[in-house]
Parts: structure tokens; sequence; C-alpha cells
């Protein structure tokens, strides 16, 4: 089924151009939403919400960029809403929870895989790990993260940069462990 054969199926409520758009994303949107959720249920859950919203708003598309960068940016939209849902359990962190110190800033040259970094990015604390993924990896400016997450600019590029310093202590860490092997 082509690209605008599904397109036009989904418009018409054909579960299986339905059942087909979703084949062909759902894993790809699973690693996006698990940048943003705790537990691979977590993902899941803004998986199948994010798709509800993709058949819902698809007459919305207009065709104009790729189509997986529109179903990629409402995945995000439903994880950002999800995390705000749950923003007051677990997105606010002291300070005091967390050993924040300034180091010059190091880069770590490793065989490190993707897989391998996405791992250590999700043990971030929440806040932080959310505006990593949103600055660095999906590319939103300081100001669309404070808008998004209802918390200011200032927030935004503090937690950047802590969770920034933290990446840069665990791969040191790592590192230091490689090497004693």
């Amino acid at each position: 089924m082509s690209e605008d054969e599904m397109l036009e199926g989904c418009k018409a409520n054909q579960e299986a151009a339905q059942k087909h758009l979703f084949d062909r994303y759902a894993r790809v949107m699973t690693g996006v939403c698990m940048r943003y959720a705790d537990r691979f249920e977590e993902a899941q859950d803004i998986v199948q919400d994010g798709f509800v919203k993709v058949f819902n708003k698809i007459e919305t598309y207009s065709g104009s960029g790729s189509l997986e960068g529109w179903i990629r940016r409402i995945m995000v939209n439903t994880a950002l809403d999800y995390l705000r849902k749950i923003k007051h359990e677990r997105f606010n962190l002291s300070i005091d929870d967390v050993e924040y110190s300034l180091k010059d800033s190091q880069v770590i040259e490793s065989n490190m895989q993707a897989d391998d970094l996405l791992k250590i990015i999700k043990t971030l604390p929440l806040g932080y790990r959310t505006v990593f993924n949103m600055y660095a990896i999906e590319g939103f400016s300081h100001k669309e993260i404070a808008d998004e997450l209802g918390i200011s600019e200032n927030t935004s590029k503090s937690q950047y940069s802590r969770a920034r310093t933290l990446l840069q202590k665990k791969l040191v860490q790592i590192e230091i462990e490689n090497d004693t092997l």
C-alpha cells in the first residue's frame, strides 16, 4: 500500500489502512516515546494514545513535510501531555537529590552504541531527561520547552545543563570501569 493510499484510507476511517499506518510507524514511535517514559509499558500507552490522535487528526496532515515527522511531533506532544499529568508525582527534583558540579566539558570518545547512550539517558531524573530529549534530540528551543512544560526558560536551560553534567559524569564512570576491566 502506497503512502497516498494509506493516507486516503485513514481519512476514510478504513481499518486496514489504519493498521498499515500503525504497523509501519509503531516501532519507531515507540523508540521516540521510550525517551520520555520510565518503562516500556508507559511508552506503549503513550504510543497508543498518540495513534488515536494521529487517526483523529489525519485530516489536518497537509502533505508538506514527511508523514513520519508529523506523526513524531504528535507522539512527542502526547508524551509531554503524559508527563504533565504525572508532573507532580515525579517531575520535581530537589537540587539536593542530585550531586551537581560543573566540570570542564569533556567529550568521551568511545565505541558506545546509540542504544547504550539511550540507556544512560534513561537513568537521568525525569525533568532532566525530558528537557535533554526535547532540546538535544528533538530540536526544541529552550523557549519552546518552557512553553510546553510550563516552566521558565532559565529552568529549561538549567535542567539541560545539569543533564549534560550528569551524563558526562556517568560516561566518565563507564570509561573508568571499562579501562579497569
